[in-house]
């Protein structure tokens, strides 16, 4: 397989989930704008999006993927099937009993996480709304995860389209009918994750991995597997919850600042999360069940350079990403979201925690690149230990930041924690001489640097030069002036490196 050109596929993919995200993003902010019922709208969201991750994505993924590669390289297909009919069932029921308890306190959970909220009851109503989400997403984490071990990457890559495409509907034809408009968007969130469960079920049949379902919650406990997946998956529920964790105790911490700050912080990770899906999660996707394939077949040496690669793709690609987000970063936001009721100041302070995220997006990308490598181990302790201190860490910097940066502070917070983590991580794969860097790390950095330099220098200018929020009504224009600069930021920034000796075919990788 061509990692590099798997790479490629998925980050298309991902590519067009994020333009979607946007898409579906700038029509809240034109509609809805950064008020209370938008704030309302984002916590409600973020706690069944919180248990997803925990329960359902990224903690389950982790511990699943690594054992399922080990049973079909080693035990074959029969096995693999059985094992992934007792995971799913097990999965599947316990977030279905998850989601029955927090329809039912969604008012706790909602004053826990942002008791300062101005429209409590509107943020009650999405919550219940949308809980069931985490029940759809449990069976897409399961299918994704067996699509991916199967290296069948671009239908787990694009189902997160289909939520987008439900949002962007709702708010053009579905809100305008409604009491409360905002409402729309929970409707969809719910209408999105059934989208995404049925887009699985073709592919799933397709190589013979369909799960069959028990109606009795305990059939399948008692499969090794099993246990050995809930085993895995209890400390990563926690190495996956951390970043998350800190984003709802920021999203407290901004329900108390200036109404909008939930908001402002929402639509700078909005864009953060174009370089991170594109690079950092479709790297950890295809580098984990490579990673578990390296360590089935014995073969340290290529496990070592699978991650070189992956490290060297990540520098070459986020370090550019975060020098343009930082210096673009009202053009940005000001292109994507000032319209309608999303203002002048809206799109001001919107920029500042995109830019103060930037300081951490390296780390951020880093992370999900170096955390595979320990997955595919199957060691979850070592990022969960690393995790907790790194929680702990970005709680205390927000007592440093946030006095004097307000919701910028809340950002930089996990960006610098982020750096830790991924500091952290490296530092334990070469102690225990899992990673072993190829020769000219020193000169590919170096010329990296001087690239990013240049681009830099030519993206300041473009952004001074052009009166960005003065456009408002001229969208095309502005889009275009937007799309141009960025082209020419990436123009300059991969001259730089030709002229350097970079050459795409040095990236190529063929996985075993």
């Amino acid at each position: 397989m061509n990692l590099l050109k798997t790479l490629s596929a998925i980050s298309s993919m991902t590519m067009l989930s994020r333009i979607t995200g946007l898409l579906r993003e700038t029509l809240i902010a034109r509609a809805f704008g950064a008020g209370g019922m938008t704030d309302a709208y984002i916590v409600a969201f973020r706690i069944p999006n919180l248990l997803r991750r925990l329960f359902a994505e990224g903690a389950f993924s982790q511990a699943f993927v690594p054992i399922l590669a080990e049973y079909k390289n080693k035990q074959g297909h029969e096995a693999s099937k059985k094992l992934t009919d007792h995971v799913a069932n097990t999965l599947v029921w316990a977030t279905l009993i998850v989601t029955i308890i927090g329809i039912i306190a969604a008012p706790a959970f909602i004053y826990l996480i942002a008791n300062g909220l101005e429209e409590f009851d509107a943020a009650v109503w999405m919550t219940r709304v949308m809980f069931p989400y985490i029940t759809f997403m449990a069976f897409v984490a399961m299918a994704g995860g067996v699509l991916n071990t199967w290296r069948e990457f671009k239908i787990p890559a694009f189902t997160p389209v289909l939520l987008n495409i439900a949002s962007i509907l709702a708010s053009l034809f579905l809100q305008q009918h409604l009491e409360r408009p905002i409402y729309a968007m929970a409707i969809a969130v719910f209408v999105g994750g059934l989208l995404q469960v049925a887009i699985q079920i073709p592919a799933l049949v397709k190589i013979g991995m369909l799960p069959r379902l028990s109606w009795n919650p305990a059939a399948g406990l008692t499969d090794p597997g099993v246990r050995r997946v809930l085993k895995k998956m209890a400390p990563a529920v926690f190495a996956v919850s951390a970043a998350q964790i800190s984003l709802m105790i920021n999203t407290s911490i901004a329900s108390r600042l200036v109404e909008g700050s939930i908001s402002w912080l929402s639509y700078a990770d909005r864009l953060m999360e174009f370089p991170t899906a594109m690079l950092g999660v479709a790297l950890g996707t295809i580098l984990l069940p490579s990673l578990s394939k390296a360590k089935a077949d014995d073969d340290p040496q290529e496990y070592s350079d699978l991650l070189d690669w992956g490290l060297r793709l990540t520098f070459l690609l986020a370090l550019p990403a975060a020098v343009g987000l930082a210096v673009l970063a009202e053009p940005m936001i000001a292109t994507l979201f000032h319209y309608g009721a999303f203002t002048d100041a809206d799109a001001v302070q919107s920029a500042r925690p995109l830019i103060a995220y930037c300081v951490g997006l390296l780390g951020l990308i880093l992370v999900k690149t170096l955390a595979p490598a320990f997955y595919a181990q199957q060691d979850i302790r070592t990022p969960v230990r690393i995790a907790t201190g790194v929680l702990v860490l970005t709680q205390l910097l927000n007592l440093l930041f946030v006095p004097y940066l307000q919701v910028a502070g809340l950002a930089l917070s996990i960006g610098v924690g982020a750096c830790v983590n991924a500091s952290l991580l490296y530092i334990g794969l070469r102690k225990r001489g899992i990673y072993r860097p190829q020769p000219g790390w020193l000169a590919f950095c170096t010329k990296l640097v001087i690239a990013c330099v240049l681009m830099g220098a030519a993206a300041w200018f473009g952004a001074h030069h052009i009166d960005w929020l003065g456009l408002q009504h001229h969208a095309i224009l502005r889009l275009g002036a937007l799309l141009l600069l960025v082209a020419v930021c990436g123009a300059v920034y991969f001259a730089a490196l030709l002229a350097m000796g970079f050459r795409l075919r040095d990236f190529r990788r063929i996985a075993r």
